[in-house]
C-alpha cells in the first residue's frame, strides 16, 4: 500500500494495477484499516475525499495512477488516558455538552500529539461520551484549529452524535466567528465561495484549489481600524482551515496567522503594535456563536462565548491607536 499520514491527518493513496476498476469506496475500505465502508462513504459524501484533486462519488471506478486524498483523523495513539485538564463548560445535559475551548488546546489526538488534548480532558470530566468518532475522540462531533478559541458541542451518546453530525452535514448548524484581519475590508458584507484542498506546492497547508472541496464563508464588517478590520464570519461549511484560507485568498489574512498570513504581521509599521500582536502567540479567530437543534427535544439552542481576554485587550488597544 502506497500511503502516508501527515501531521494534518491526510491519507494519500496511489492506485496501482490491482486497484484499477474498483469502486472508490471499496478501494478505500481495502486500504484504510479500522474504517468501515459506511464511514468511508460518508467521508466521500462530505467531500472529504478527492480523486486527482476533484470530488468524487462512492461508485466512481478507479484507474491505475489515480491519486486519492482522504481527510482522515486516524489516531496514532495506542494508549488514550483521561487527563485532568480544566475545561470551560458552557452548557450540559444528558445528551450534549457545550464547551469553550481556549487557544492552544488541540481538539483530539493526531499525528505527533498523543496527550494534552480536549478529548483527554473530556474523557476525564465525563463518565459517558459518544464512541462514534473512535476511542481517542470521545464525543467529538466537530473541530476547531489549535489556535482558534471558542464554542464546541460534544455528544454524550450515539443517538445525539448521529443527530448532530447530520445537522452539520446538512449545514443546519449556526457557526459564527470573530476575526481580526489585516487591511481595510471595503465591502460591508460579502460571500466567499471558493473550493479548498491541499496546497499543491506545500502539502502541510490548505489553499483555494480548483476542483477542491466546496466551501462557503459569509462575512460582515463589525468595525474598521486604521490598518485592520474586525469581521463577523459565518461558516456554512467546515473545511480544514476554511476561514483562514478564505480570508487570505481575499488578501485580508487573519492577524497572528503564521501559516496563511503572508508575513503581514511583520509588516505592521508601529513597533509597539507589532510586538503586541506577536505576544498573542495565536491567531485572532474566535468561534463566538453556536446554534443547533437539541438532538432529543428538537429545540433550537444558541450559545455565545465572549472574546478571550488577550483578544479583547488587543481590540481595546487598536481603538486607542
Amino acid at each position: 500500500m502506497d500511503s502516508f499520514l501527515d501531521d494534518n491527518k491526510t491519507v494519500v493513496l496511489s492506485v496501482d494495477a490491482s486497484g484499477a476498476g474498483m469502486r472508490l469506496d471499496a478501494y478505500l475500505a481495502s486500504q484504510i484499516e479500522g474504517w468501515s465502508r459506511a464511514r468511508l462513504q460518508q467521508l466521500i459524501e462530505d467531500e472529504d475525499v478527492l480523486v486527482n484533486r476533484r470530488t468524487a462519488k462512492s461508485s466512481q471506478k478507479l484507474k491505475a495512477g489515480d491519486e486519492i486524498e482522504v481527510e482522515l483523523a486516524i489516531s496514532p495513539a495506542e494508549r488514550f488516558t483521561p487527563e485532568p485538564i480544566p475545561i470551560g463548560i458552557v452548557y450540559e445535559d444528558s445528551d450534549v455538552v457545550v464547551v469553550n475551548k481556549p487557544a492552544g488546546l488541540v481538539v483530539h489526538p493526531a499525528a505527533g500529539i498523543q496527550s494534552g488534548t480536549l478529548a483527554n480532558a473530556l474523557s476525564y470530566h465525563f463518565d459517558q461520551l459518544s464512541p462514534n468518532a473512535g476511542a481517542t475522540r470521545p464525543g467529538i462531533v466537530h473541530r476547531l484549529d489549535k489556535n482558534t478559541s471558542g464554542l464546541l458541542v460534544v455528544a454524550k451518546n450515539e443517538t445525539a452524535h448521529e443527530n448532530l453530525a447530520a445537522q452539520f452535514r446538512g449545514r443546519e448548524v449556526l457557526k459564527s466567528y470573530v476575526a481580526l484581519v489585516h487591511g481595510i475590508v471595503q465591502q460591508e458584507s460579502g460571500r466567499i465561495e471558493q473550493p479548498i484542498a491541499r496546497d499543491p506546492r506545500n502539502r502541510t497547508r490548505m489553499a483555494v484549489v480548483a476542483g477542491g472541496r466546496s466551501a462557503l464563508s459569509l462575512y460582515r464588517v463589525k468595525r474598521r481600524y486604521e490598518s485592520f478590520t474586525l469581521l463577523d464570519v459565518d461558516l456554512k461549511t467546515g473545511r480544514t482551515h476554511q476561514i483562514r484560507v478564505h480570508l487570505a485568498w481575499l488578501k485580508h489574512p487573519v492577524v497572528g496567522d503564521e501559516i496563511y498570513g503572508g508575513g503581514r504581521d511583520n509588516a505592521v509599521r508601529d513597533p509597539q503594535l507589532k510586538a503586541r500582536i506577536r505576544k498573542l502567540d495565536r491567531h485572532f479567530l474566535h468561534a463566538e456563536s453556536l446554534g443547533f437543534r437539541h438532538p432529543t427535544t428538537d429545540q433550537m439552542m444558541k450559545f455565545k462565548a465572549p472574546l478571550p481576554v488577550e483578544l479583547d485587550q488587543l481590540i481595546t488597544e487598536l481603538g486607542k491607536w
